[in-house]
């Protein structure tokens, strides 16, 4: 039997005590909630990943800039953004396009997914638009008033029946007892608004925010039958979204206080 040596034990509750010490001055467990081997800057509890946004062209700017301010404020998000004539999308995604939001240029469009069950809840109004003439800067057809549209030798481009801008186009010559002959009907409004900054046209039928975000390009011209067919823009998540936390975000900060000022700012009415 070995004899208890004072000396010895000792030492080795020194060993143990010093072995303690240096562990507790290690470096502390990493507590990244991003993938393993990658440094994740997506914050705890924020979306992440892609959102892929179907919206009406006359969006294409306010869209474009609230996208950017989304991905900014969700690091590790994507926006990716499908711009076109709402009657457009609405087939698209009725045919199965990835879409995760859709936000239209009228309740119209929305409705069709809504009756054939391919949304995610109700949809919010964000916003309404109106018509306004737009002719090229110099108005080489002397354009005044809606009538005048009507004129024998004035080239008018308009949209297309099925596109929102169009339905708004047939209402406002029905209220105003005007019957126009337009050169071409267009898929969506930036199509108009195009052939007129081209001088291909003498004018167009637009919304004001089109006007308002062409610059010089264009002229616009106002006129009180545009009051007659004032387009609502709804928004809401598609039934297939692969990410629909993400897609209540967006929708969040466009029918928010910033997306309502970003809204403003380029024309757009209150819903």
């Amino acid at each position: 039997m070995k004899s208890w040596n004072p000396r010895i034990t000792a030492l080795a509750a020194a060993a143990a005590l010093l072995t303690a010490g240096l562990a507790a001055c290690g470096p502390p467990a990493s507590t990244s909630t991003g993938p393993a081997g990658a440094g994740s800057s997506a914050a705890a509890g924020q979306p992440s990943g892609t959102v892929t946004v179907f919206a009406a062209a006359s969006l294409k700017a306010t869209f474009s800039k609230l996208a950017s301010d989304f991905e900014a404020k969700n690091p590790g998000s994507k926006v990716t953004l499908s711009f076109a004539g709402s009657s457009d999308l609405a087939t698209q995604i009725s045919q199965g396009a990835p879409a995760d939001v859709f936000a239209s240029a009228d309740t119209r469009n929305m409705a069709k997914l809504a009756d054939a069950g391919l949304l995610e809840g109700a949809e919010t109004n964000f916003a309404t638009n109106v018509l306004q003439i737009a002719v090229p800067p110099s108005n080489p057809a002397s354009i005044a008033a809606f009538a005048d549209l009507a004129r024998p030798g004035v080239k008018v481009v308009v949209c297309a029946s099925q596109v929102p801008c169009g339905a708004a186009s047939d209402t406002v010559e029905k209220a105003a007892g005007v019957t126009l002959s337009p050169v071409s009907e267009e898929s969506s409004v930036t199509d108009v608004l195009g052939k007129v900054a081209s001088g291909e046209a003498d004018a167009g039928l637009v919304y004001v925010t089109d006007v308002k975000g062409a610059g010089d390009k264009v002229k616009g011209i106002p006129f009180p039958e545009a009051g007659k067919a004032v387009n609502t823009y709804p928004i809401a998540t598609v039934g297939s979204s692969r990410n629909k936390e993400l897609a209540a975000a967006f929708i969040a900060l466009v029918t928010g206080a910033e997306g309502r000022k970003t809204l403003a700012g380029a024309g757009f009415g209150a819903p």
